[in-house]
């Protein structure tokens, strides 16, 4: 019986192809934004910044995504380097991405006079959609999923049969790592609201958002058959270790030099200065 494939393409309009990766994405960025902006107001950070930083921090995101991708795999590109602009074919590293995009923030938070910390707690779960909702990208493009097995296998996951459908790639099943990846994420989410809703310290969220994610990486991506490797190792691992280290060290760190309590912040626009409020019982 011939299995039913789901196309990654989701519609053409004339010349234009437009492509389930570039929707998934596309919904990500959007309701991730209202999101954030829902909750900066409560912690007096107005709308226009997330727009204005986001029309900057999008773009840049992409472009190291892509420079990352092609820097760890430059040998799949240099006999034909024009396939590296190619992004609608897959090849963003989210790892380039979060570099660049928190970068970039922390350049623009300067600017703006919104504080750094403050402003990461803000949109953790945000991002955190996000690669929920775009790791289903990479499920419609037949790509990130890691090493061969038994059909037998996929159905004692219990999953639906479009998605073991899909996993049968070339002639074989394949451990659907991308699904792997979204649920654990969003058991991330879940914690990181809960620890933010606890009123712990500023920053604190962002970081158990990097340590959550890096950890699950990690392990993922020892299924994964596709890897970009440095020197022989897998570097995703080298960079999820390196980030969970850094993150625990700057934890640290932050809990000796500040004791700002995220639901008690109310910024003060346009000045450097953060406020406690008083907790509303």
């Amino acid at each position: 019986m011939e299995l039913l494939m789901l196309d990654p393409v989701a519609f053409t309009l004339g010349p234009l192809t437009v492509y389930w990766y570039g929707l998934i994405i596309s919904l990500a960025i959007l309701i991730g934004m209202m999101w954030a902006i829902y909750e900066g107001k409560k912690r007096g950070i107005d709308p226009d910044t997330f727009v204005d930083m986001l029309i900057i921090i999008i773009p840049v995101a992409i472009l190291c995504a892509r420079l990352y991708y092609v820097i760890f795999s430059w040998s799949s590109y240099a006999g034909h380097p024009v396939d590296a602009f190619k992004i609608w074919e897959g090849g963003l590293a989210i790892h380039g991405a979060l570099i660049g995009g928190v970068m970039t923030a922390y350049l623009l938070t300067r600017k703006q006079k919104v504080p750094f910390w403050l402003l990461a707690d803000v949109v953790a779960p945000s991002i955190m959609l996000g690669q929920i909702m775009g790791r289903w990208g990479n499920f419609f493009n037949q790509e990130a999923y890691g090493s061969e097995v038994s059909k037998s296998f996929l159905e004692n996951l219990h999953l639906p049969d479009f998605i073991i459908n899909q996993m049968y790639i070339n002639g074989a099943y394949y451990h659907p790592t991308f699904l792997y990846e979204s649920l654990w994420n969003v058991v991330g989410l879940v914690l990181v609201l809960l620890y933010r809703r606890s009123n712990q310290r500023v920053g604190e969220s962002f970081l158990l958002y990097v340590i959550w994610y890096s950890v699950g990486r990690f392990f993922i991506e020892s299924l994964r058959t596709d890897s970009l490797m440095f020197f022989g190792l897998k570097t995703a691992q080298l960079v999820s270790l390196a980030l969970i280290i850094g993150s625990v060290i700057v934890w640290i760190y932050r809990r000796k030099i500040s004791t700002v309590r995220y639901m008690d912040v109310q910024l003060v626009q346009g000045t450097s200065e953060m406020v406690e409020a008083e907790k509303k019982e």
